[in-house]
């Protein structure tokens, strides 16, 4: 296989990067005997802004409408305003372990802003500004970031899955809601939204197989940040890009700008369009970077040299952003001012109304883990009831 233009992400944070991975070039010898091209495999790289926020290419349609594009960075303002709040919150014991999304905001706003109401969204546990965007209240994020899984009984999208914490167990979920779906003939697709680390998965590979054999409605999107906890990209496989891990499952890969929110909604609009028509799945790979600590239980300084974050932050997505709008006409530093100022008054909103909250008794974790809870289960909570 060949890859042309590639860069490695992990030493230089370039927004321009043109990926082309070719395979099966084979040449005949005295060794091989006669070999000829049975298949051959392209993966190409999406990007509209490049750091500083300009054009690099034609915009789709929806980049030309400001409501649309200031909706957007309003959302991921809000977010990234969230995220800080939330991280302080824990560090003076108000909220449990965190784990930030800073960078990330154009990756998950991006993917979310695609989807329609009646799709489904699976997340891992970085995707705050997708739930944010899909209607999870702020409140509830920091209810179940608090240790109270009543937060995941979410007043917004009903239907979508709470955070999957294992790595890449809600790949096989979204492949079994997007088998309703087809079964139903309903014209919704499931979302699947894992990291870098969840595509060496055996659950990942399995569902991607599934996917592609029944031609089912999801997309993957694979947020690559660089980092599986303290394990970097590169140590934890050999491909060239995520993106072609679809190839295996005979279904189309595409590699995006995460930092550029206009290339990730335009990639997912194409992608679900494709899985809403009958056209089957996608593997979405949207690089971007974490900026932060795996959680607020880490520490990245250990595993990682600053230089390499600091490089990232050049490429913030939120920044790239507003840069964009700037350059519009369609953004000012009053309307910076006030919307800062918003998103300071709803966050500090929802840390009150949290704050308010009564903590969960002991027997909620008998709760909401099945329709009826099993004799097993149910024995348990007796017994601690008694207890009392």
């Amino acid at each position: 296989m060949k890859v042309h233009g590639t860069l490695d992400m992990a030493e230089s944070f370039s927004s321009e990067m043109n990926v082309v991975t070719r395979g099966n070039e084979l040449r005949s010898g005295p060794e091989a005997g006669a070999e000829r091209v049975v298949a051959e495999f392209e993966i190409r790289h999406r990007q509209y802004l490049d750091a500083s926020g300009k054009l690099v290419a034609d915009p789709p349609a929806f980049a030309r409408d400001r409501d649309t594009m200031v909706s957007l960075y309003r959302a991921m303002t809000l977010s990234r305003i969230f995220d800080a709040k939330a991280i302080a919150l824990q560090r003076t014991g108000q909220l449990g372990t965190y784990p930030s999304s800073a960078g990330q905001e154009a990756a998950c706003i991006g993917y979310a802003s695609a989807m329609t109401d009646t799709d489904v969204m699976m997340t891992t546990y970085r995707e705050q500004p997708a739930q944010i965007w899909r209607g999870v209240t702020l409140t509830e994020l920091l209810q179940f970031w608090g240790g109270d899984e009543a937060g995941s009984n979410f007043s917004g999208p009903r239907e979508d899955f709470p955070v999957a914490v294992l790595i890449a167990s809600h790949a096989t979920h979204a492949v079994g809601v997007a088998t309703a779906f087809q079964i139903r003939k309903e014209p919704r697709v499931a979302v699947c939204a894992l990291g870098d680390g969840a595509t060496s998965k055996g659950d990942f590979y399995e569902s991607v197989n599934v996917a592609g054999v029944w031609r089912l409605p999801v997309v993957f999107m694979v947020i690559n940040n660089y980092w599986a906890i303290s394990m970097p990209r590169e140590k934890q496989t050999a491909a060239q890009t995520l993106a072609q891990k679809a190839i295996a499952g005979g279904i189309p890969g595409i590699q995006v700008d995460g930092n550029d929110i206009i290339a990730v909604r335009e990639v997912m609009n194409e992608a679900m369009e494709r899985a809403r028509s009958g056209g089957g799945p996608t593997v979405v790979e949207a690089l971007t970077y974490r900026m932060g600590d795996h959680t607020t239980a880490d520490d990245a300084s250990r595993y990682r040299r600053e230089e390499l974050v600091s490089a990232a932050w050049k490429l913030d997505p939120v920044a790239r952003a507003r840069s964009y709008l700037v350059a519009q006409q369609w953004w000012t530093k009053e309307d910076e001012e006030q919307l800062i100022a918003q998103c300071r008054a709803q966050v500090d909103a929802a840390v009150t109304e949290y704050l308010k909250l009564p903590p969960p008794s002991p027997t909620s974790m008998f709760d909401n883990l099945f329709e009826k809870l099993p004799h097993s289960l149910e024995w348990q909570r007796k017994k601690y009831e008694g207890s009392r």
